[in-house]
């Protein structure tokens, strides 16, 4: 089909064409793009306008090019038999070459440019076939991840004797700039983890092994078994990325540092702890260039997003995101600061640390050392004339009632606190010390949530559960009463995992007079629950089972992130 006809359409223009976007989304998805440096496509589908699958849909019927799996189509020597660099730029894969032609997966085959690298590479005419990215990239790693970890670790020796220099990574499109094992070793890890859109990154020494695992859409995947000869290489390296005390093997330590991957800027914290077998590392990686999402993004069910934002419109007063650690209250918090960010505000941070740089927002962090606490970093906020006050998390007494007197004097102060439910938040800061009256009169709204995996849209299976099956008991739909729910199944666009992305099942409490009332007499969250129930809440296990209902996500799913408590109260 050769690739010429192809050379004066543009991604953008053809979608809009195809009214799968409009003229103002793609405006905002290219200025995303100039100050990210993705992709069109993935900037489209970060910000909510598109589903991949909806690009790849519009692209086969608008070109007539075929789209394809990648899933058993991966051919390690054709691949191979092109430069890595170029692959990993242009994010392809050749698929099949016949002749002087070759025919080569891509996500965007309007990429003119690529083709034309293509071209001259091999010599051949190129046919490009569609093909979603998350394959693409798990075939490159499939051929060139996992094989540049066994080209580091065989050569890699006990001992710290490599060229361990370098305090920054730095990765461009080409492999294989540093000579030492170790620091192609550290490389590829973090760029795997990147790829997969990892969380985390967790390093742990066995009694005969090194298991790197990543953290994807809340769960631990297994990436790669090490001999356990490279531990101490591995562990030195990234100690002094982080700045840590290479010579300290007893204690724990906590680092941090910056890479930058292409375009984007990635911030990884570092953490260190004495295990029987050896220092156990753990990197949180932080996408500093990830877009704040708007709080019509975050997943909320349509009623709760209409109290939501009702409760943040809230000229003074207290709003509290809770729930557990890894539950994406960060994500909501920074949504609602967006939301309110506006030139006739004055929005001031204190942070620890600062994860995303919002422009218009004045963020502080927390310095523990030199003496900035939450609470003295707070003290200073309300004398610099703030209309809106975010806090990164309320976590002791003075911190709370420092807060809370903010909230009472004309203040908007946002903040997160660890609950299991939006009513424990009551309860919760009348036990750290502040005063019921002050609780009553200065809370306005809690938002509590969990994060729960998304249904593949592309594999999702439905079925009908069985009449005495565990699904059916969690919903509460009898026996004879017909339902038809969804289920992982697994295909290359999932990695076979079967879910893709997250979304959050939340539950959202407005204060209202009566539970005003039964804060200052200190009623338990059993029956501040069961008011807010009386009111309208939808509680987190509802708002799951609608989900599920909908096919999102899975019941099992709902099940595994849902709460035994709250099924026993």
């Amino acid at each position: 089909m050769g690739y010429q006809r192809f050379a004066k359409k543009r991604l953008g223009d053809l979608l809009v064409d195809s009214k799968v976007i409009t003229e103002e989304q793609l405006k905002e998805a290219l200025t995303a793009q100039k100050q990210t440096g993705q992709r069109l496509g993935q900037a489209l589908v970060n910000l909510g306008f598109v589903r991949e699958q909806d690009i790849l849909n519009a692209l086969e019927m608008q070109l007539g090019i075929p789209k394809i799996s990648l899933t058993n189509r991966i051919d390690p020597a054709l691949i191979k038999s092109l430069p890595e660099a170029l692959i990993r730029r242009h994010r392809i894969v050749p698929v099949q070459r016949e002749g002087n032609r070759i025919i080569v997966a891509m996500f965007d085959p309007l990429n003119v440019v690529a083709l034309d690298d293509i071209r001259l590479a091999t010599g051949c005419d190129v046919d490009p076939v569609i093909a979603s990215q998350e394959e693409i990239d798990a075939a490159i790693q499939k051929v060139f991840g996992l094989s540049f970890v066994q080209d580091a670790f065989g050569s890699v020796q006990t001992g710290e004797d490599h060229p361990l220099t370098s305090q920054t990574l730095s990765f461009g499109d080409e492999t294989g700039a540093e000579d030492s094992p170790v620091v192609r070793l550290v490389n590829t890890i973090i760029r795997q983890a990147i790829n997969d859109k990892a969380s985390d990154i967790h390093i742990e020494p066995l009694k005969e092994q090194v298991r790197v695992r990543f953290r994807i859409d809340g769960l631990l995947h297994e990436s790669s078994v090490l001999p356990k000869s490279v531990l101490s290489s591995l562990v030195t390296r990234l100690k002094i990325l982080a700045h840590l005390d290479i010579a300290e093997k007893r204690l724990p330590q906590d680092g941090r540092f910056q890479i930058r991957y292409g375009k984007n800027e990635v911030d990884l914290r570092v953490s260190t702890l004495p295990t029987v077998f050896g220092e156990k590392v753990v990197m949180r990686l932080l996408a500093k260039s990830t877009n704040i999402l708007k709080i019509g993004q975050l997943g909320f069910d349509r009623r709760n997003l209409q109290v939501f934002s009702a409760i943040i419109r809230h000229s003074y007063g207290m709003i509290l995101i809770t729930g557990p650690t890894g539950s994406g209250k960060t994500t909501t918090l920074y949504a609602v600061v967006n939301e309110l960010n506006n030139k006739e505000r004055n929005i001031v941070t204190i942070e620890d640390p600062v994860e995303y740089v919002m422009p218009g927002v004045n963020q502080t962090q927390v310095n523990n050392k030199a003496g900035m606490t939450f609470a003295t970093g707070l003290r200073s906020i309300l004398r610099q004339d703030p209309d809106v006050i975010m806090i990164g998390e309320i976590r002791d007494s003075e911190t709370a009632t420092i807060a809370v007197k903010a909230a009472t004097t004309g203040h908007l102060v946002l903040s997160t606190l660890h609950t299991n439910d939006a009513s424990g938040a009551i309860t919760r800061l009348i036990d750290m010390g502040v005063e019921p009256f002050l609780v009553a009169s200065s809370l306005v709204g809690v938002i509590c949530q969990r994060l729960v995996r998304v249904l593949c849209p592309d594999c999702k299976e439905a079925y009908t559960p069985a009449p005495d099956s565990p699904e059916r008991e969690f919903l509460g739909i009898p026996a004879g009463q017909p339902v038809t729910l969804y289920r992982p199944k697994g295909c290359g666009s999932c990695n076979n995992i079967g879910y893709r992305g997250r979304s959050t099942i939340e539950e959202v409490l407005t204060i209202s007079n009566t539970i005003r009332q039964m804060a200052k007499q200190r009623a338990s969250e059993q029956e501040i629950k069961a008011q807010a129930r009386c009111e309208g809440m939808i509680t987190m296990r509802e708002d799951g089972a609608n989900k599920a209902l909908q096919g999102i996500t899975s019941v099992k799913e709902i099940m595994r992130v849902a709460f035994t408590e709250e099924e026993n109260r």
